[in-house]
């Protein structure tokens, strides 16, 4: 997917009008060798997809003033905030298009990613088809690739936000558990596809969670924060399977963001 490099604005005392067609991708408060900077970077669970409320200025991207970067940044009002979060980036789609905001000046970035670089928008589609063979084996596939290649992407980037960014605290954000098992759901994925997909997250938040510590930065298990809250749940903080908009599905929720991502992060600055 096509990935922005001109990103919507926050500033985090007035974030109802922070998100303009005609705002800069930074706004800096006065000058200061602090590092004090608030940069959020990744894929499509930090840009806010299933969330709604999309800025207008870059629709591929999807980033919400519902995602968790943005209500950190409106209540702790950092120098400045940055917000290049794109749906559908890899590891090298931020890479090339979201680390241009990184200075000495940033005291703080946030990340998800590893998700689309592990194919988990192809595994969820088929994993709606009837019949548990292709699921199975889309899920096998991207096990396969988050062993074998993901951590070598992961450590580029993760060295390349450390070089532009020496001072900051960077936290990893990893993936929640799509289902509750034995939940309220009568229809959709039978518990075996379920159970798989909860697996293969356990999987990649694994890999994540090992190549975040090697570099020094924190890794926040969204697992725990949405504990209770998943699909088939009986308060649900993500977006439940739709074959008609596989996009928003299996996304989270305003209030996943509110409820969820934003005291997770807040819980590890």
């Amino acid at each position: 997917m096509r990935q922005s490099r001109i990103a919507p604005c926050a500033s985090s005392l007035l974030l109802a009008a922070a998100c303009t067609l005609a705002g800069p991708a930074t706004v800096e408060a006065a000058p200061s060798t602090a590092a004090t900077g608030y940069v959020a970077l990744g894929d499509s669970y930090s840009s806010g997809v299933g969330a709604g409320s999309y800025f207008t200025s870059d629709a591929d991207c999807r980033r919400s003033s519902r995602a968790y970067p943005v209500l950190w940044a409106a209540a702790h009002a950092p120098s400045s905030f940055s917000f290049t979060a794109c749906n559908g980036a890899r590891t090298t789609d931020v890479m090339a298009d979201q680390l241009g905001p990184l200075s000495r000046r940033t005291g703080l970035v946030s990340i998800t990613v590893g998700g689309s670089d592990s194919s988990f928008a192809k595994v969820m589609a088929l994993c709606v088809l009837p019949g548990q063979t292709a699921c199975l084996s889309a899920i096998a596939a991207a096990d396969s690739f988050v062993d074998g290649s993901l951590p070598g992407r992961l450590d580029r980037l993760y060295s390349a936000i450390t070089s532009r960014a020496p001072a900051a605290r960077v936290v990893v954000l990893g993936y929640p558990h799509f289902y509750q098992l034995h939940g309220t759901c009568s229809i959709g994925l039978r518990d075996t596809e379920r159970s798989a997909l909860n697996a293969a997250v356990d999987h990649l938040n694994s890999v994540i969670a090992r190549g975040a510590i090697h570099h020094g930065f924190t890794f926040a298990d969204a697992r725990s924060a949405f504990a209770g809250h998943e699909i088939c749940s009986s308060s649900p903080w993500l977006r439940s399977v739709d074959p008609l908009d596989l996009v928003e599905s299996y996304h989270p929720t305003a209030p996943g963001q509110s409820l969820g991502y934003l005291p997770l992060l807040s819980g590890a600055v």
